[in-house]
């Protein structure tokens, strides 16, 4: 008999006891459409967090120091020497203020941050300005009173109303600000540019006296050169600490390389557990599969009597057995690949991205327990004596 005579017998099958069919094929259908949908949301999540950590910066490389002994203090203009390295575009160099008494008019806050640093600060941290300008190495130079604000400082202080060439108090010291930064949210140390007031790094350290360097921005030249530049930093730390204490180095490509190994073991796992359903569902089809040789198996002893051998009889009911299982997971998929999609459009702040890879891996194993569960009720209507059979009430 050829396949395709075997596949139309077991649609027959399928189709005239549709809701056992339904029903035997459930657990298949909840394992494949509970795989796919897994593994979508947890790429849809890495992919999330990977374009987060690209938006606070390119090939971003952070020293942090955690001492403020003089032994311990980074110098601005050995910092900026780093510059003329090939593996380093830029260099910003940070101090900052916490609670500084911010003064306008009639409002007044101490819940913002004020931070100094250079012109290169915004192109580091991919930082853009809405209105007006950023800082400028004119600003440094003469040490200017000038800051830029944040969108959540410039909507405290001014409401809908443009900031720039307006005056603020910042613990008894006039500013005018030149600028309103875009909003942004958080940078990669974790602070907010949107609760942030910038100035000139030199103007910070002469009005509020904050001499030593805590916090540096530096960027690469391009992705591959970020080791590279991490070498030199840690040469030049070397060199000022005489030890590898005393700092910390952030790299942005080993923390979306640590996500998304993190990401993968995630998604690992919930498919792992997704596949049990797919084991508990090939139980189902076997335990359906041994009832049905059962009903049948006076149809099995006439078919053998007129002359159908062993290996009809087992193609016979294991086709029946893929059938049923691959359908289960073709509806499965479906059913995955619907609720991925679903998920991101009621939810938009959960990204899926359904994988077509993972998705044929699904539905190829799917099928794979229709034979591996299918084997032994198919193998046991093969070995049925005719005379058996055809004996059985």
């Amino acid at each position: 008999m050829k396949l395709w005579e075997l596949v139309r017998m077991a649609l027959r099958t399928v189709v005239s006891n549709p809701m056992r069919s339904m029903l035997t094929m459930l657990g298949v259908i909840i394992g494949v459409g509970s795989v796919v949908a897994l593994v979508a949301i947890g790429q849809g999540s890495t992919a999330k967090v990977n374009e987060e950590i690209s938006s606070l910066g390119t090939n971003l490389l952070v020293v942090n120091v955690e001492n403020s002994g003089r032994a311990t203090q980074l110098d601005y203009s050995e910092l900026m020497q780093l510059e003329q390295f090939p593996e380093f575009n830029w260099v910003a160099p940070t101090i900052t203020k916490t609670s500084a008494n911010i003064k306008y008019d009639r409002t007044k806050s101490s819940s913002y941050t004020v931070v100094g640093t250079n012109d290169r600060y915004g192109s580091v941290n991919m930082v853009t300005v809405s209105s007006g300008r950023f800082i400028s190495e004119a600003d440094l130079e003469f040490r200017n009173n000038v800051v830029v604000l944040g969108s959540d400082v410039a909507k405290t202080f001014f409401g809908f109303l443009d900031p720039v060439d307006q005056e603020i108090n910042i613990d008894g010291v006039v500013f005018s600000v030149i600028g309103v930064m875009a909003p942004k949210g958080k940078n990669i140390t974790d602070t907010s540019v949107d609760s942030m007031v910038v100035m000139p790094l030199t103007t910070a350290q002469r009005q509020f006296k904050l001499g030593s360097l805590k916090t540096t921005y530096l960027e690469a030249a391009s992705k591959d050169d970020v080791e590279t530049a991490e070498t030199t930093l840690k040469q030049y730390l070397y060199y000022k600490f005489k030890s590898e204490s005393g700092y910390t180095i952030l790299n942005q490509n080993e923390m979306m390389k640590t996500q998304e190994a993190v990401a993968a073991q995630m998604s690992y796992m919930l498919a792992g557990i997704a596949a049990i359903s797919l084991l508990v569902g090939g139980i189902g089809i076997m335990n359906i599969m041994l009832v049905t040789v059962s009903e049948r198996t006076r149809e099995i002893g006439i078919r053998k009597s007129i002359g159908a051998k062993r290996r009809n009889i087992l193609f016979q009911f294991l086709v029946e057995s893929i059938v049923l299982s691959g359908l289960g997971g073709l509806i499965g998929l479906l059913v995955g690949i619907g609720i991925s999609y679903g998920i991101e459009y009621f939810n938009s702040s959960m990204p899926t991205q359904v994988s077509l890879w993972v998705s044929l891996a699904a539905f190829l194993f799917s099928v794979l327990v229709g034979v591996l569960f299918g084997l032994y009720p198919a193998n046991k209507a093969s070995k049925l004596r005719p005379i058996d059979a055809l004996r059985f009430d």
